[in-house]
């Protein structure tokens, strides 16, 4: 059993960075697989990152590549989101979650998780 806690969302301007947290509680953190998703209001939740177990690989949605960066620090429990260049496009509900399993594009899949986090709201506007 892992439980989720997201933190760091907010208001920001575009152009702008946040970096969003995920602390998961349990002490085999190490051994799951790391997503991020974000949902807007009416619409499915949409796949963001994801990083491996290590922290060796990771994959990101086109909307993102090249502004957000998934990193972990497994000492700590934690998983984090940096986005920089922020977009009113990326306004939306942030969630982590944890996979006991994925590979590949699996790891682009809701169902491939199996523990989420309560969310947190990114808000991107001038």
């Amino acid at each position: 059993q892992v439980q989720l806690v997201e933190s760091g969302g907010g208001l920001v301007q575009p152009g702008d960075s946040l970096t969003l947290s995920c602390a998961a509680s349990g002490r085999t953190f190490s051994s799951y697989g790391m997503g991020w998703f974000r949902q807007v209001p009416g619409k499915e939740r949409q796949f963001v990152s994801h990083i491996s177990q290590s922290g060796s690989r990771t994959y990101y949605a086109d909307s993102v590549k090249g502004r957000f960066t998934n990193s972990r620090d497994n000492a700590k429990n934690t998983v984090y989101l940096q986005m920089n260049s922020l977009e009113p496009e990326d306004t939306a509900v942030y969630y982590c979650a944890a996979a006991n399993y994925c590979s590949g594009s699996g790891c682009f899949r809701r169902d491939s998780y199996d523990y989420w986090g309560q969310g947190t709201q990114v808000t991107v506007s001038s």
